[in-house]
């Protein structure tokens, strides 16, 4: 039985610089508040691994993910002068991954199609 979810969850990685990582925590926390006021935003927030940050976030659908890179694009900047983007994977479905990939063409992204399942 195929989903009926449009769910879309973005998965990244971030290597943290050496000595960086307070730095870093603080961009997290601008993330966070830049994010919180997104209406199609299911849940987010950081959780790390020695060097490693990843975000847990996910979205109702495509055009949430969407907006959610355009409203937090500079903060990503900012994050990238202190760390390394070293995985980015986006999950969903394929009709809401369709949607996605023309505007996100410039970036290394691995797609995972959701085919089975549910959310509450």
């Amino acid at each position: 039985m195929a989903t009926t979810d449009k769910c879309c969850s973005i998965v990244p990685y971030f290597k943290v610089q050496d000595g960086k990582m307070n730095d870093f925590k603080k961009v997290c926390e601008e993330f966070v508040a830049r994010t919180s006021s997104e209406s199609e935003c299911l849940y987010y927030g950081f959780v790390f691994n020695k060097d490693i940050a990843h975000c847990r976030e996910a979205y109702t659908n495509a055009q949430g993910v969407l907006a959610h890179i355009a409203n937090v694009g500079d903060i990503i900047e900012k994050a990238l002068t202190l760390s390394e983007l070293v995985q980015f994977e986006i999950h969903g479905p394929k009709e809401e991954l369709d949607q996605l990939k023309e505007p996100l063409k410039d970036l290394d992204i691995t797609y995972f199609e959701l085919e089975y399942g549910f959310r509450k």
